[in-house]
């Protein structure tokens, strides 16, 4: 059968092809395996990275487990410097070992200071929470674009919790530790105490911690009162302190300076006015010390004594305020004194047991102070240079006192009966010891005769000290010394008044405190009070006078010490107040010594050699009574002038020399001596009420005549030594 149609046929294509049909299922087989892998690849990305979340979230539950507690940030007591200050407000020293650290509440710390930190280190402080996102992306980015680490994003209390708690190793761990620890502290605490940890604990340069130990190292003054200037600079350390110092590297630190300011003035902490005023002001900086201590002898003095006190530990690292008794003014004057006489020494003399010198050979010298009434040290001056040597001649110094040490032989003697009347025979003596005869000679190597001790002392007559020692017996001596302070072992020798036995200046300056302050004893004295780091007293020196002695006994011998500087060997330390005082000098010129008081101040004088060489004939009276008097001068200037009490139960009696006996009204009132001068040789002399002597002069009896006492040879085992007579009477 045919059909018919109006529609044509179509022309076969010559090869077979695929179906729209096809196609289409093809398209769809090819989105449902991208889509399976897709979902695969999502479905093990979310179990992968889940698995990596747990292993880093266990491993920080793991660090955080084995880090410290950010609670002890607020019982954590940081290094902090000990400071010692003067009497008169001058700081003598900061102490510190590795962390020079004055803490400062942030309310005392320059608001231009935090404005600066906050500004360089971490503008966004005030927003984020510990860790700053935006910052930290910035910082990745310009990492990758410049292929390493080349900005930082640890915010300020990142800073806190590595310079707290963490180091500075750049590692996996320690960054994630830091950043727990931020998150945890910004959580404890509040962003004002967060800053002032902060200032507080930040490196700065020359082992100084905290900005005010910074402010007070580079400018010497409080953070408080820092200028904008002085802040940039200081602030601008923080990235590298010893890159930026301004000590080392001042066009570095010029540099940093200028950064900080443009920082501030872009984030509108500063205006362009206050900006350009800042870059033009001239930086003066207070210059780094060339010594660790003011008044060095004296400061390492009490450093000693804190570190016996607390620890050498706490007394350079908890922050004490120490106040001390020195006065700083007298203490810098003595030093003066003493580079002045070594100066002076140091040229042509002449001499009389040798002629010209070149000089004195006097090397080293010292001077000490103190007020006898409460022990307070005023001056130590142990040497002329500290840097030199710190070998302090104030305390640690062994040397022989020379004459200096007759007033405690003639202190037993009146403590025993003697009178300062009494009369004893200078004329030359031979004692036979154990160690074979002693022959005691006087430094002029002449003999005076008959003398009243009072005399002698003022003389220094050595004879005359050791005939007292030896009748009063040199055990006793040595107890008395013992009462008055000498700690030094003393052995009871016939030349113990001659200075045999070896003491030291603040031993002697002790015993001679003791006489000033009518025989009660108190310790020389150097620290008055302790505080802790906040101001909390934890130790006050109370003032003990111990009686160690009779008063009226050490008035009598006051009364005749100052006989000393008005008309004896002490001379050349006369000053125009009341005063008392004792010349020493050992026979071969090794040391020579002034001590001397007034009723509010005992000082010592000493010259001398390290090495023991004897210098040119340079006595106690010279050069040490010289220093004791320009030393004195200045520290009693303002003073109330102040008598010293006067010794009662005594009668004055006219005694004649020429026999040491009660004056007849036949002898002669004066005598002329081997340099024809007339010299007196009827005096009133002063005697214990029942002491005094009953016999009078024979030599001037008209009634019988005798001749003038001769000298002779005597031995201290002759039984009729007229030198003991008026003690027996």
């Amino acid at each position: 059968m045919i059909f018919k149609s109006r529609r044509p046929i179509a022309k076969l294509r010559s090869h077979a092809g695929r179906s729209s049909g096809a196609s289409f299922a093809s398209r769809r087989r090819r989105m449902r395996w991208v889509y399976e892998g897709l979902t695969q690849l999502f479905f093990w990305g979310a179990v992968g990275g889940t698995a990596l979340a747990a292993v880093i979230g266990a491993y920080m539950v793991y660090l955080n487990s084995r880090l410290p507690s950010i609670d002890q940030l607020a019982v954590i007591v940081p290094n902090e410097t000990t400071k010692l200050f003067s009497r008169d407000g001058i700081m003598l020293a900061e102490l510190h070992e590795e962390e020079n650290r004055i803490w400062m509440p942030l309310e005392q710390i320059n608001p231009i200071i935090q404005k600066a930190v906050i500004g360089l280190e971490d503008v966004r402080f005030y927003e984020h929470h510990g860790l700053d996102f935006r910052r930290i992306f910035v910082a990745a980015v310009i990492d990758v674009l410049h292929g390493g680490a080349v900005q930082g994003a640890s915010t300020i209390t990142q800073q806190l919790a590595r310079n707290v708690f963490l180091t500075k190793q750049k590692t996996l761990t320690r960054k994630l530790s830091e950043v727990i620890m931020a998150t945890q502290i910004e959580r404890k605490y509040t962003k004002n105490e967060i800053l002032e940890m902060y200032l507080n604990q930040v490196y700065w340069g020359h082992n100084a911690y905290g900005i005010e130990s910074a402010s007070q190292l580079y400018f010497g003054k409080h953070a408080s009162d820092l200028n904008l200037a002085e802040a940039a600079m200081v602030v601008g350390l923080l990235r590298g302190p010893e890159l930026f110092t301004p000590y080392r590297h001042m066009a570095n630190a010029k540099a940093r300076q200028n950064v900080v300011l443009s920082v501030m003035r872009n984030h509108d902490i500063i205006t362009e006015v206050e900006y350009q005023q800042a870059k033009a002001t001239p930086i003066v900086l207070r210059g780094l010390r060339t010594h660790r201590y003011r008044s060095p002898y004296f400061s390492e003095y009490v450093v000693r004594q804190l570190e016996e006190m607390y620890g050498r530990d706490t007394v350079y690292s908890a922050g004490l305020k120490v106040y001390t008794t020195l006065d700083y003014q007298l203490d810098t004057y003595a030093h003066e004194i003493i580079t002045q006489t070594l100066e002076e020494t140091n040229h042509e003399f002449y001499v009389k047991e040798q002629g010209k010198v070149p000089s004195l050979n006097v090397n080293q010298g010292a001077l000490m102070a103190m007020d006898p009434r409460t022990g307070y040290i005023l001056t130590m001056q142990g040497g002329k240079d500290f840097t030199s040597t710190q070998f302090n001649r104030c305390f640690q110094a062994m040397r022989q006192p020379g004459s200096a040490f007759k007033p405690f032989v003639y202190l037993t003697a009146l403590s025993r009966g003697f009178s300062p009347g009494s009369f004893i025979y200078d004329t030359p003596i031979t004692f036979q010891t154990f160690n074979g005869p002693y022959v005691p000679i006087n430094y002029t190597k002449k003999f005076l005769g008959p003398i009243p001790i009072r005399k002698a002392l003022e003389q220094s007559v050595n004879v005359v000290a050791i005939k007292l020692n030896d009748l009063m017996g040199p055990a006793a001596v040595v107890q008395t010394a013992k009462a008055l302070g000498i700690s030094t072992p003393i052995l009871p020798v016939l030349s113990l008044p001659l200075g045999a036995n070896e003491v030291t200046m603040i031993d002697m300056l002790r015993a001679y405190g003791c006489i000033a302050n009518s025989g009660k004893m108190v310790d020389p004295i150097a620290i008055l009070r302790v505080e802790d780091r906040n101001g909390v007293e934890i130790y006050r020196h109370r003032i003990h006078e111990k009686p160690v002695f009779d008063a009226n006994t050490i008035h009598a011998l006051v009364d005749i010490m100052k006989g000393v500087v008005l008309y004896g060997t002490g001379r050349a330390a006369n000053l125009p107040r009341p005063m008392a005082g004792k010349t020493g000098t050992t026979n071969d010129y090794r040391d020579a010594w002034f001590f001397g008081f007034t009723p509010q101040l005992v000082a010592a004088a000493w010259v001398g050699n390290d090495d023991n060489v004897p210098m040119n004939s340079v006595t106690g009276g010279w050069w040490p009574a010289r220093m004791w008097r320009l030393y004195m001068k200045k520290a009693t200037d303002g003073m109330p002038v102040l008598d010293f009490p006067r010794p009662y139960g005594m009668i004055d009696m006219r005694m004649c020399w020429e026999e040491g006996k009660l004056a007849r009204p036949e002898c002669p009132e004066f005598r002329e001596d081997s340099e024809g001068k007339q010299v007196p040789r009827v005096t009133t002399e002063k005697f214990w009420n029942g002491r005094q002597p009953k016999d009078y002069c024979t030599i001037h009896d008209p009634a019988n005549p005798q001749p003038a006492t001769g000298e002779r040879q005597i031995t201290s085992e002759s039984e009729d030594e007229p030198w003991m007579e008026d003690f027996f009477q």
